[in-house]
């Protein structure tokens, strides 16, 4: 790895001993790796998560990565290169915008939730409403330092003579190695968000629209730099459009949607609004989109008691994991006559001209809303042919347009059904669109479908090259076997 040239945004007046600091934290990594019993699989451990597959119960040692945290340096650009940061794999997105956004950076693209990291966002997907001019989290990475099954620490990069590894890192979710530290590009911030929530009264319309924006970066002759929007029924779906601006934009103040007011209502009452960067780049995880609305956080008297620290998604994560153990409402509605529940939280992206298909088709079969939606387009390679799959294993094409779909609840197991029937149900309809489906949640694929759609072909010699004696539990084993 080049010699660091700059400073530490965390530590300006030393930059270099973070960055030595940082160097004995990897190496004491590797031999933390070397002392894990050779004959066990591997896990990481970690304190926070936000998969939502439950994991078989192991006895697998865990490998704490908790020391490759935080931003080690930032490099600005020159000669019209991007500023760039080395950062801890094990960094969240919310360290990652403490630090950078007050010199005036943010990463490329920042997921909706303060706890997803940066290593995750790469060996998982990562999406935002910039996704449509930035694309996904992995592609404004230059370089990765793994830490592979066979125990070496290897540099990725594009073209290096790890590059197979590189481009089958992005939805292995662990099974290829663990990012220890990543140099990613950064864009410039301002100190505001302007938004305009555009109604459209049928999907059809919507996805129309989206197409006309990601043409042109354009709605009705103003800039856009975010987009993503949200399904409240069929009859009723908005666009949130948003540009950075140094401006408050005729409003006394910036919103504040972090205590009594929910962001996602306001979407259907103000037509404008600003924020402050920090607060829409986390706009989402205050109320989990609108999933708090499980736990009473969304009723007035309930919310002016919640304290507002813990108005964020890892607080209700847990209330949900708890659930996920002991199982205490799910007793409570048995007691009460009511039917068991199946969980359908999943993500999807479909092809911009199926999307309206797709959601019209689940408007109809399954009882969830709102939706959620978020333009996607690989970024453009120069030179490169138009129909490629640069990422194996989540074959997006660089010439096609797609939206994320992403639905978050539970419905009702009808009489006659089993637990997972929606979610299988699901997973066809997205297949024959065309489509796939994120893995961080419960997923049905039988062995042979599922190495069709996320490129098995590609993931087994680069599996047999960098884990040979099978360390990690296999991309299949993870996602679907939930190991």
């Amino acid at each position: 790895m080049a010699t660091p040239q700059v400073t530490s945004p965390a530590d300006r007046h030393d930059p270099l001993q973070r960055v030595r600091a940082h160097e004995r934290a990897l190496e004491q990594v590797r031999r933390a790796y070397a002392a894990l019993p050779p004959d066990r699989p591997v896990r990481l451990a970690k304190r926070t998560s936000n998969l939502f597959r439950d994991r078989r119960a192991t006895d697998s040692p865990g490998l704490d990565l908790s020391a490759m945290t935080g931003v080690v340096e930032v490099r600005p650009g020159t000669d019209g290169a991007p500023a760039t940061a080395l950062v801890g794999g094990l960094t969240t997105y919310e360290q990652l915008v403490d630090e950078l956004l007050p010199h005036g950076f943010v990463p490329l693209v920042v997921p909706q939730l303060r706890t997803i990291t940066i290593g995750g966002a790469v060996t998982g997907l990562g999406i935002e409403a910039a996704s449509f001019r930035s694309g996904l989290p992995h592609e404004s990475v230059l370089e990765m330092r793994i830490l592979t099954g066979d125990g070496e620490v290897v540099t990725a990069t594009p073209d290096g003579e790890h590059a197979d590894l590189f481009r089958t890192f992005p939805n292995s979710y662990g099974s290829l190695g663990y990012a220890l530290d990543l140099v990613i590009e950064l864009e410039p911030a301002r100190p505001y968000v302007a938004l305009r929530h555009v109604r459209f009264d049928a999907v059809r319309t919507l996805t129309e629209a989206v197409d006309d924006v990601l043409s042109s970066q354009t709605w009705d002759g103003d800039r856009v730099d975010f987009v993503d929007g949200v399904v409240f029924g069929p009859t009723e779906s908005y666009l949130c459009l948003g540009r950075w601006t140094d401006h408050l934009e005729g409003q006394a103040r910036p919103s504040d949607y972090t205590g009594d007011q929910v962001f996602y209502r306001s979407i259907q009452q103000r037509r404008t609004d600003v924020l402050t960067a920090h607060d829409y780049l986390w706009r989402w995880d205050t109320d989990w989109f609108w999933c708090s609305r499980a736990f009473g956080a969304q009723v007035p008297a309930i919310r002016r008691l919640w304290p507002r620290h813990l108005l964020r998604s890892d607080v209700y994560w847990r209330i949900v994991a708890f659930e996920n153990r002991h199982h205490v409402m799910g007793r409570v509605d048995r007691l009460r006559g009511r039917p068991d529940r199946e969980r359908v939280v999943q993500d999807v992206e479909i092809p911009l001209a199926r999307t309206a298909e797709f959601v019209d088709w689940f408007l109809r079969e399954v009882p969830i809303e709102p939706v959620w939606l978020c333009p996607i387009q690989l970024r453009p390679a120069p030179g490169t042919p138009p129909d490629e799959t640069p990422w194996p294993l989540y074959p997006m094409r660089r010439d096609e347009r797609y939206v994320n779909v992403g639905f978050w609840s539970t419905v009702a197991i009808e009489p006659g059904a089993a637990d997972g029937d929606v979610n299988r149900r699901i997973e066809a309809e997205v297949t024959r669109l065309g489509g796939h489906k994120s893995l961080y949640s419960d997923a049905y694929y039988d062995e042979a479908t599922f190495a069709a759609l996320y490129g098995g072909t590609a993931y087994g010699p680069v599996k047999a090259r960098y884990d040979p004696g099978g360390r990690f539990p296999t991309l299949y084993e993870k996602a679907v076997q939930a190991r």
